[in-house]
């Protein structure tokens, strides 16, 4: 890390990293740590009160919140299109036929960010696009605080055991040609400083409807 230039969002980040809490969440919690790198301080962050149990309340003075304002891997998906249901395998209707979607799809998460008022930019990493375009448009982002890198991949296309994933990136080293993955999943596989070219190969990979990809983020 010391020898990376381009890791000005690392910090921030790493102050509000979280680790997911189920393995279909690794979109919400991606959102959340964003969102709340971006709006830490904010008078309006949400309270979720979902994580409190009746008896935790029992001794709480009337009125007083224990709540801390966050945005939290369950609160954040309501703004979306998709449901919580949805996200947790439900079965949706695709051209008459019931299947199931379980998670994020690239454009599915990039809905849900622009759902929190977010400015994104969506790239989806086809044949046409070149590992110098990914790389300088990562590069571009890491050097430049208040803006964000969230990449989709496969995991098994990048030497990682399961499916497809979503993370944020914070930092890329010039030397190793490489990104530091800051993967919400750590009982997986942890952070890791992932070649340019392993990460392109786990984002040039099919899901559904369209390659997946990356997206740039920034507050409107």
């Amino acid at each position: 890390m010391a020898r990376a230039a381009a890791k000005i969002d690392f910090p921030a980040l790493a102050n509000q990293f979280e680790a997911q809490s189920n393995i279909a969440f690794c979109g919400p919690t991606t959102a959340a740590i964003v969102l709340n790198t971006m709006r830490s301080g904010s008078r309006d962050l949400p309270r979720d009160r979902s994580r409190l149990h009746p008896e935790d309340l029992q001794y709480i003075p009337s009125g007083f919140d224990l709540t801390v304002p966050r945005f939290t891997q369950d609160n954040v998906i309501s703004k979306g299109a998709k449901t919580r249901a949805q996200v947790l395998g439900e079965p949706v209707t695709v051209d008459g036929k019931q299947v199931r979607d379980d998670g994020y799809q690239l454009r599915q998460f990039d809905e849900l960010l622009r759902a929190h008022d977010l400015v994104t930019r969506l790239v989806v990493v086809d044949d046409k696009k070149s590992a110098d375009e990914v790389r300088a448009d990562f590069v571009e982002n890491l050097t430049r605080a208040g803006d964000y890198v969230v990449v989709n991949y496969r995991r098994k296309d990048v030497g990682q055991q399961g499916g497809g994933h979503i993370s944020p990136l914070g930092a890329y080293d010039a030397e190793s040609d490489s990104v530091l993955v800051m993967d919400v999943n750590p009982a997986s596989a942890g952070w890791v400083w992932m070649p340019i070219a392993t990460l392109i190969k786990g984002m040039r990979t099919f899901d559904t409807v369209e390659n997946r990809g990356y997206i740039l983020v920034r507050p409107r």
